[in-house]
């Protein structure tokens, strides 16, 4: 008479009143394989600290600001060092010169003093530190202005919620490359939403903005929303961070293959921007 069993999703025959060896060999090879297991130790390299630059010229009214830190290691604590006594100079294409100074001692931020951002001129970031020279370019597009801007209810996952609205007309003939950044509630929200103009060039474009990180708006909530005209450079930066971050933050990570691009020469990581914008302000009803 013979019997099933079901073992490891296998199905074994066997005689009830005879011993079956092939049974008793199949139930010692995974314990000889278990027992054969060998632990491997990763050795995982250690990289040089490489340097982190990040930087901004608007079409507002200055000072700017340049931060200068160094990565570390991913077994480290996220603690990135900052970079004093660096030379940095931020230079337009007419020739002007504005050495930047640093805020404070080893604050790692370095402030310009004279430079004033204007739309249609190309910008030049020098950093120099350790006697090693990092280069960044970037050109400020003109602004694009925010036509309208309304509070708009969105039916998500079952709920209702609100979001914010924008509609401004896309400049023809020309690539355009945007940010959105939001404030709410004098809280400047992580959240950032990009776009480029490929497939609206010229036309009026409605856009959604998700603008609160973790909390729905309520009624009374202050919005202030700013339409930021970047370059192809800045496009490419954030869009990568993305990727980089696994989030749409913007704190840096240790140095990787997934790094964002950058802009900077010489292996440095981080970006220089020169941007345009335009701001509008709404109340949540």
């Amino acid at each position: 008479m013979k019997k099933i069993k079901h073992l490891n999703n296998r199905i074994i025959f066997y005689h009830y009143k005879k011993f079956n060896w092939l049974f008793l060999i199949i139930l010692i090879i995974p314990v000889v394989l278990i027992s054969c297991q060998k632990v491997i130790s990763l050795e995982l390299n250690t990289v040089s600290p490489v340097i982190v630059i990040s930087g901004n010229v608007t079409d507002k009214s200055g000072p700017y600001y340049v931060q200068i830190t160094k990565t570390v290691n991913f077994d480290q604590p996220n603690v990135f060092p900052k970079i004093s006594g660096a030379t940095v100079k931020i230079s337009d294409n007419f020739g002007n010169i504005d050495t930047l100074s640093e805020t404070s001692s080893g604050s790692g931020i370095y402030s310009t003093s004279v430079l004033q951002g204007i739309p249609g001129r190309t910008y030049t970031l020098t950093v120099e530190v350790d006697s090693v020279t990092y280069t960044a370019v970037s050109s400020m597009p003109f602004p694009v202005n925010i036509d309208t801007m309304r509070i708009i209810e969105i039916n998500d996952f079952r709920r209702n919620r609100k979001e914010l609205e924008v509609t401004f007309n896309d400049p023809a003939g020309i690539t355009n490359y945007y940010r959105f950044e939001e404030t709410v509630n004098n809280y400047k929200s992580n959240n950032y939403s990009l776009m480029n103009d490929r497939y609206n060039d010229g036309k009026t474009i409605v856009r959604d903005i998700n603008v609160n990180d973790s909390t729905d708006l309520k009624t009374g909530d202050l919005i202030i929303l700013e339409l930021q005209s970047i370059d192809k450079a800045t496009y490419d930066y954030f869009r990568t961070l993305r990727f980089a971050s696994g989030s749409s933050g913007l704190g840096f990570t240790s140095a990787s293959p997934a790094n964002p691009i950058s802009n900077f020469d010489n292996g440095a990581l981080g970006y220089f921007s020169a941007y345009s914008m335009k701001s509008k302000t709404v109340v949540v009803p």
